[in-house]
């Protein structure tokens, strides 16, 4: 799995010129799920952003996680994070696992941090989103985990 994070001031998504999904102060997730993928990396990478220390304390210092700022997490899936443009002009994403195994585990993801306490929002699977983000820092990671 691998996830594009970004910490944000406000972010949301919208399908047909409506949004489905906002938050405010918090972590944006773009998701991408590859074949190998199963409940294992989902748990691993909850894990991972639950823990993520990047908000700063009132030294500066990036020394707070999510739940210490109360922040909220809008999760977006994203199989162009697989995308492969090593050759030619055109990505090829054949690594992106298929709708029905990556949807899934999309959820999984969700469902972890929602059990961890964050409110998560989300896209919706499959269909043409706009996404807005309003990077905070700018802060990004990209986190991934391979199935072992």
């Amino acid at each position: 799995m691998r996830a594009l994070l970004q910490r944000v001031s406000f972010a949301s998504v919208s399908v047909n010129s409506r949004i489905i999904g906002q938050i405010d102060r918090g972590f944006a997730i773009l998701l991408g799920v590859t074949h190998s993928d199963t409940i294992t990396e989902a748990d691993w990478l909850a894990n991972k952003v639950a823990g993520l220390r990047l908000f700063e304390d009132e030294a500066g210092k990036m020394n707070l996680g999510l739940a210490d700022v109360g922040g909220s997490v809008l999760v977006v899936s994203q199989f162009t994070l697989y995308g492969d443009a090593r050759k030619g002009r055109r990505p090829s994403f054949t690594a992106a696992a298929p709708p029905e195994q990556a949807e899934p585990l999309v959820d999984y993801f969700c469902g972890r941090l929602r059990q961890a306490g964050f409110t998560v929002a989300t896209g919706q699977f499959g269909a043409m989103m706009q996404v807005t983000i309003h990077n905070d820092g700018p802060v990004t990671l990209m986190l991934e985990r391979e199935a072992e």
